[in-house]
């Protein structure tokens, strides 16, 4: 165990806050909607891939994966690899098209050449649930990392933190919209990539730089032995845990092209062409920050053991701050401390102001006022659903506090992957898809997914489920991508072909040669 010494973590946390709070009341510019939602289109490629990578490199990244790694070994791994690797998705088909065709949200893409009001209404259905789920999971690692860090071990005291972690992610909101967002994200990506590269050049100082000597002794503490360098240590128990991977592996490299707060950075660079670097900068960015996880991962293991990292509060999330303690002591704990409930505030600040721009912008502004409501009373609009959706996410983490971190994300991931990537590849690439289809392939591939989470381990049935103590799960799977996915496009794809002539051939051609050059793109 460790001697945490809490108001040490208190004080740097605070400071940090305290600095970012400033930092977004002097970079705040909220005249018009663009500059709330979009922050003006003013940040270049660089700056917005940075930002992108602290908007996504999210306390499952620096917490989950470096304990599942720890616990599990090559199959922890492979969360780091689908995060990564779903980025060629949005480079190679999203990014630059999502930027020439819409404005501010993925309603704006996706009804485009639709009726307005049913797509939109559907769109923001699914940002916000998409939001919401990722938010929780973030709520959760707060709540674990802050009975570690802060010596907080009731229940009580945990979502006390929570509630103040959530007021501090709406005040980022209210006080910076995106400019200021963006810029958190920004400080927070560069502490967290100086602080991983730190402890990993540490940790492979204790070990003589040999990183053989490191895996070795990483297997040694670990129940698991050798079996921790190969691939199955999680999901090579049976057929059913088999499948399971393969679902969440298309969960996690697909969902990244569907996250709405993702899609909705690409507006905040000028031109298509600054989207396109912005994804090249975020990749190699979080492709160098996972390379050192894995080594934190394994480091962690090999320093700490493995009984110790389950036995800690908050169990495998708890796996990078006890490594970070056996290292450098209660100061490097302190800004690991600092770190991680930096990366919690930017990640679900970013998701807050989707979230509450995707029901001003498209429900209230186009759908209530039929695309006539005035600046001011969308921002403030917008303001108080982030309120409200902030309170809705600080009830959910509380309710799964003490889940695995980067588990709970990867199910928002197939929440993404099965509401959103159907309908935006249809949308730009296939002319002949329609209102019906767009509608189907949203509340189909939405609902399914919901459905099956519902009545899976996840909610019930095993000692791990949210409600333990009830079991009414007939799905095997915990991550129910591997049908989700496909049946959200077989609905879109069904839905189009029954939705008979509801193509506009101008708004069709219109839309394809703007997605495609960026000629009249906002």
């Amino acid at each position: 165990m460790i001697a945490a010494n809490p108001v040490l973590n208190i004080s740097i946390f605070g400071v940090f806050v305290l600095i970012t709070l400033f930092v977004v009341y002097r970079a705040s510019s909220m005249g018009t909607t663009s500059d709330y939602y979009a922050a003006g289109g003013g940040f270049n490629g660089a700056q917005n891939g940075i930002a992108l990578s602290g908007d996504f490199l999210s306390a499952a990244s620096f917490l989950g994966i470096a304990g599942a790694i720890a616990v599990y070994g090559y199959d922890g791994f492979l969360y780091s690899i689908g995060f990564l690797v779903g980025w060629l998705v949005n480079l190679l088909l999203v990014a630059e098209l999502t930027r020439n065709t819409g404005r501010f949200t993925m309603g704006d893409v996706l009804s485009f050449r639709m009726r307005q009001r049913p797509v939109r209404a559907a769109s923001a259905v699914s940002t916000i649930v998409i939001s919401l789920a990722y938010m929780i999971a973030q709520m959760a690692g707060a709540g674990g990392l802050v009975a570690l860090l802060l010596d907080v071990h009731s229940s009580g005291g945990q979502a006390v933190v929570i509630t103040v972690v959530g007021f501090v992610m709406v005040a980022y909101v209210l006080v910076g919209g995106m400019k200021g967002t963006t810029w958190v994200q920004i400080i927070k990506a560069a502490m967290l990539m100086l602080c991983v590269l730190l402890i990993t050049l540490f940790l492979l100082g204790k070990f003589g730089f040999s990183l053989t000597s490191l895996l070795q002794q990483a297997a040694e503490k670990n129940p698991l032995g050798e079996r921790i360098f190969d691939p199955g240590a999680q999901y090579g128990e049976n057929a059913m845990t088999k499948l399971d991977f393969v679902s969440l592996s298309l969960a996690l490299v697909l969902g990244v092209a569907g996250l709405p707060h993702v899609l909705m950075r690409f507006y905040t660079v000028p031109d298509a062409r600054q989207a396109r670097r912005s994804v090249v900068w975020a990749t190699c960015t979080m492709a160098l920050f996972y390379i050192c996880t894995l080594v934190i991962g394994y480091g962690a293991g090999a320093i700490s053991g493995t009984e110790a990292i389950l036995a800690a509060p908050g169990g495998q999330n708890s796996a990078a701050p006890l490594l970070a303690y056996r290292v450098g002591g209660t100061v490097l704990l302190g800004v690991i401390a600092a770190v991680a409930f930096a990366t919690i505030l930017a990640v679900v600040a970013g998701l807050t102001l989707t979230a509450s721009a995707s029901f001003a912008h498209d429900v209230y502004a186009n759908i209530l006022r039929g695309g006539r409501a005035d600046p001011d009373s969308e921002v403030r609009v917008a303001r108080v659903t982030a309120v409200v959706i902030g309170a809705a996410a600080i009830g959910g983490g509380i309710m799964v506090n003490g889940q695995n971190i980067a588990f709970l994300v990867a199910l928002a991931f197939a929440f993404a992957a099965s509401a959103n990537l159907s309908t935006l590849l249809f949308s730009l690439f296939w002319r002949r898809f329609n209102t019906r289809g767009t509608l189907w392939g949203i509340y189909g591939g939405l609902g399914s997914c919901l459905l099956l989470v519902i009545f899976s381990p996840v909610v019930s049935g095993s000692p791990d489920s949210i409600a333990p103590g009830v079991d009414f799960a007939w799905f095997p799977l915990s991550n129910p991508g591997i049908v989700s996915i496909p049946v959200s496009f077989l609905c879109g794809y069904v839905g189009t072909l029954l939705g008979g002539g509801q193509v506009s051939r101008r708004r069709s051609a219109e839309m394809e040669v703007r997605s495609i050059t960026g000629i009249g793109a906002g």
